[in-house]
């Protein structure tokens, strides 16, 4: 069986950079905004919250394909990006990752958020904090369910497949670096090539990949003041 000593060491690192770097800057503009949004969501009451929270929650079952597809055009010469000539690029990549992860990171964080007892709040704002300072407090107070919502947007941007070959297009050097291809595409790539061993030991990298984020995490939970297990 095709091992991982099999592969080429230049293309291999080269995809899992670009795997990296795609969804790691997808899921930090995700986050800055959406945390921002769910906090907003989650503090007031407003004529048609529960609308908007449903439009939330369905977000996270966007197909990817769609996204890709709305990017596309977005970025395409005839859109209204075109100008810009970002399709078939890293950046495009970043955008339809960020539109697929940002509803997943929303949705849980909201949760989190919305489970901070009300009591805490309204002592907050009796002692003269702010409400700059009330955020920070529940933000604190709903950790546990920020870090795993941002878990989940990684975990949903970095195993993504459709919208990244649409917007990507997969593109490899002639050196065997990559440009825009992923770990994700390169398994598509290997699989419709009949290299089945070849698929997998990519998909071994890329299980590790998403294990070690996750470890990363509950390191962190467990490290915060009060995240120990009991």
């Amino acid at each position: 069986m095709l091992g991982l000593g099999d592969l080429n060491l230049t293309y291999l690192v080269s995809i899992t950079f670009v795997s990296l770097y795609v969804s790691t800057l997808a899921v930090l503009f995700s986050a800055a905004i959406g945390l921002p949004t769910a906090l907003a969501v989650g503090f007031r009451d407003f004529r048609g919250k529960s609308i908007v929270t449903s439009v939330i929650s369905t977000g996270m079952g966007f197909p990817s394909v769609v996204v890709g597809l709305v990017v596309l055009l977005l970025l395409s010469r005839s859109g209204p990006f075109g100008e810009f000539e970002l399709l078939f690029t890293p950046e495009a990549m970043i955008l339809s990752q960020t539109v697929l992860a940002l509803p997943v990171l929303v949705s849980v964080s909201l949760s989190a958020i919305q489970s901070v007892p009300q009591d805490l709040r309204d002592a907050a704002f009796a002692t003269g904090a702010t409400p700059a300072d009330v955020g920070l407090l529940v933000i604190r107070e709903a950790r546990y369910g920020i870090v795993t919502a941002l878990l989940a947007a990684y975990g949903r941007a970095i195993s993504e497949v459709g919208s990244v070959l649409i917007v990507g297009g997969n593109i490899v050097f002639s050196d065997s670096t990559s440009f825009t291809r992923t770990l994700t595409t390169a398994i598509t790539v290997e699989a419709r090539k009949g290299n089945i061993e070849t698929g997998i030991a990519l998909g071994v990298i890329l299980l590790a990949l998403v294990l070690s984020v996750n470890a990363l995490g509950a390191r962190f939970r467990d490290r915060t003041p009060g995240g120990e297990r009991q």
